[in-house]
């Protein structure tokens, strides 16, 4: 009598059309990694997108008689405000120094001062 189990080759082809069915193996994996990655990029961009906003508006809202802080750390009052540039009076000899605008850091409020 002749055996009646499955041909190895039919087996082999079972088990490569499963691996194929299931994702090369790797299951939902391949699904979940994009949407890990987007959520990702989402989480880190939008705070840095918010800040950005705040330091342009502070940036347009500046104004003579203003107390600021530039990046390199000077303090000052703004004297004058050009298209891109500001006027500063600087401290203790009241030096008047020129400035881009995108060089203030941060506007100190009278609280701060004292």
């Amino acid at each position: 009598m002749r055996d009646q189990s499955v041909p190895k080759d039919i087996s082999v082809l079972a088990t490569l059309a499963f691996f194929q069915a299931s994702g090369s193996g790797f299951g939902g994996l391949t699904f979940i990694l994009p949407v890990v990655l987007i959520g990702f990029v989402l989480l880190t961009a939008l705070p840095q997108q918010r800040k950005q906003k705040a330091w342009n508006k502070m940036l347009g809202e500046l104004k003579p008689g203003d107390r600021v802080t530039t990046n390199g750390g000077m303090r000052g009052q703004i004297l004058s405000i050009k298209d891109d540039a500001l006027i500063l009076r600087v401290q203790p000899d009241g030096l008047k120094l020129e400035f881009l605008r995108s060089a203030i850091a941060s506007v100190t409020t009278e609280d701060e001062a004292k």
